[in-house]
């Protein structure tokens, strides 16, 4: 029986691309993206930065304080207690990345991989953001001007009484669009396919993985799949992975172009801004896309209810 796979998608051939593109999207929610614009070797060396950041005394580790709800160092949990994170909210901004750089005593070349990475992929995200809503049939150029991008850094301590467990747990995430270079040696990455199954991510060097959130199912009025995923534990291993998002709208409401609201397809979700949406699924403690269903227009709650 032949391997289900996510799609992939070519990001050096468009126009050619579009179709595939808004199919993975609307069905998977997710694809790997291939000749993307990242060089390896940086991809590689942030790594290698990441890897020291996550090695640093605890006492380093919590000056990483959130600049919105939850965009700073996580700790381990009792709901995720083999997981830690370090994070960096708005990357798009060089004194952002400056910041982070300070809070964790970066070194010179720390920072110089940083700032390039954060630069770099934060171009790839509105790239492909804009490639999205083109295969939609969107062809304004400001839909996602000035959305800013949060990077999360994420270390998973697996050992060999942890093998079988979860990683991290069954979850979708908040925003639009979230870019990950996994770990290309510790595989465990799972995304939930249109059954219900779980669908392997493995390991796959030079590649990125792309995932929608709720801001995309949102955004869309529905028809972008925001995909569940987790992290199992495959083996006694230091997983490592590096997780770009782009977030939504800063100053104003997320809610679908009028392009993709009409007498067949009504308005699905009320407006609501990505900052107090974060902080509803906070306060909820709903990660799997639930509080996403008390967005919707036919619910009677509104968000300062909930």
């Amino acid at each position: 029986m032949e391997k289900t796979v996510v799609p992939t998608i070519d990001v050096s051939d468009f126009p050619g691309e579009y179709e595939r593109l808004r199919k993975a999207c609307e069905e998977w929610g997710c694809f790997r993206a291939v000749n993307h614009n990242i060089p390896s070797a940086l991809m590689s060396e942030m790594k290698k930065v990441v890897r020291s950041l996550l090695d640093l005394p605890m006492e380093v580790k919590v000056r990483n304080s959130d600049v919105i709800a939850g965009s700073g160092y996580m700790a381990p949990s009792p709901v995720n207690p083999l997981y830690e994170a370090l994070g960096l909210y708005d990357i798009g901004s060089s004194q952002a990345v400056h910041t982070f750089c300070s809070q964790v005593d970066a070194s010179p070349h720390q920072r110089e991989v940083i700032s390039n990475y954060a630069k770099a992929i934060h171009e790839l995200s509105m790239d492909l953001a804009w490639k999205l809503a083109q295969s939609m049939g969107l062809l304004s150029n400001d839909l996602f001007e000035g959305w800013p991008s949060q990077f999360r850094i994420n270390k998973y301590n697996f050992t060999s009484e942890t093998v079988g467990s979860s990683g991290v747990q069954i979850h979708t995430d908040s925003g639009f669009l979230t870019i990950l270079q996994d770990d290309e040696d510790v595989g465990g990455l799972e995304v939930m396919d249109r059954s219900g199954a779980f669908v392997a991510v493995d390991p796959l060097p030079g590649t990125l993985l792309v995932n929608l959130g709720d801001v995309a199912t949102a955004w869309s009025n529905g028809r972008l799949c925001n995909v569940k995923h987790r992290v199992q534990c495959k083996q006694a291993a230091v997983r490592i992975s590096i997780a770009s998002f782009l977030l939504g709208p800063k100053d104003s409401a997320v809610e679908a172009p009028p392009e993709l609201v009409d007498s067949q397809h009504p308005r699905l979700y009320i407006p609501f801004t990505f900052q107090d949406y974060r902080k509803l699924r906070l306060r909820t403690k709903f990660q799997a896309g639930e509080a996403l269903e008390l967005m919707l227009a036919s619910s009677s709650h509104s968000i300062n209810d909930i």
